[in-house]
């Protein structure tokens, strides 16, 4: 029997639920085998098309995909039962086409999905940013711990002047900074260490004052606030306990920093 938490699951994998709601499905994948299964599964899929060579679908097939989301669009009302059938063909349809010949059509059908589902530029500039720099040699630009190199680094170099302070008595330690293209502007990045876990801080100039909320994508947290007309988000696989303390700490710092 599947289990009712499915479809929030599978919104979880794809990064497409608040910070709230990620811990309460991460608790029940703890005690639910079968969601634990659902997330190797939809791993396994992710890993094929990240691994296999394909070429971009046709595009007839791609019309005939975008016409079935939109029928799709168009029956969201459907009582919950429906949607655990179409879970259930879902994840069939999946598991079938994972195994031998099936393999390169499941990873196209999956890419061309993917492909129309509607986007964030703003967190996937943030998650690409984030997973480049931890595979490149781009972590930093200004590799300092002292606040007073690596704050005067960004002037001119960045749109913004972010808080800068190394929190190593807290377990937070400055490894420096960078520039990031964000946003249509040029971002500042600061660079914490905490145990095992790289967290970049970015800040940028709002345009309209509105932040996302916190969430996870592609297996990152993303942790938002703001400090004047300044936005901050700090971004990690590190938990959320701890990117919510890196928060307080630094706009702890912002507020000693303010002028009176």
């Amino acid at each position: 029997m599947e289990c009712a938490e499915g479809l929030r699951v599978q919104a979880y994998f794809d990064g497409e639920v608040d910070a709230l709601a990620a811990q309460e499905i991460e608790r029940h994948v703890e005690i639910c085998a079968g969601c634990r299964t659902l997330l190797q599964e939809l791993g396994q899929v992710r890993r094929l098309i990240r691994n296999t060579g394909l070429e971009r679908a046709p595009a007839a097939l791609r019309e005939r995909l975008r016409g079935a989301l939109d029928r799709e669009a168009g029956i969201r009302t459907a009582p919950r039962t429906g949607w655990l059938a179409r879970l259930r063909s879902f994840r069939t349809f999946w598991v079938g086409l994972v195994s031998g010949a099936g393999a390169a059509m499941a990873a196209t059908f999956v890419t061309v999905f993917v492909l129309a589902l509607p986007s964030k530029p703003l967190l996937d500039d943030l998650v690409a940013d984030h997973t480049r720099s931890l595979l490149a040699s781009h972590l930093v630009d200004v590799v300092s711990s002292d606040r007073h190199t690596v704050r005067p680094w960004f002037s001119g170099r960045t749109d913004v002047s972010p808080v800068v302070v190394d929190l190593a008595p807290q377990g937070y330690r400055l490894l420096g900074g960078r520039a990031e293209f964000l946003d249509h502007q040029r971002a500042a990045v600061l660079v914490y260490q905490h145990g095992a876990h790289v967290i970049n801080v970015f800040s940028w100039a709002l345009r309209s004052g509105e932040l996302p909320r916190n969430t996870t994508r592609n297996g990152y947290h993303l942790v938002f606030w703001k400090v004047g007309n300044v936005g901050y988000c700090g971004i990690s696989d590190a938990g959320w306990g701890e990117l919510q303390v890196l928060q307080r700490l630094l706009q702890s710092a912002a507020a000693r920093d303010a002028p009176e």
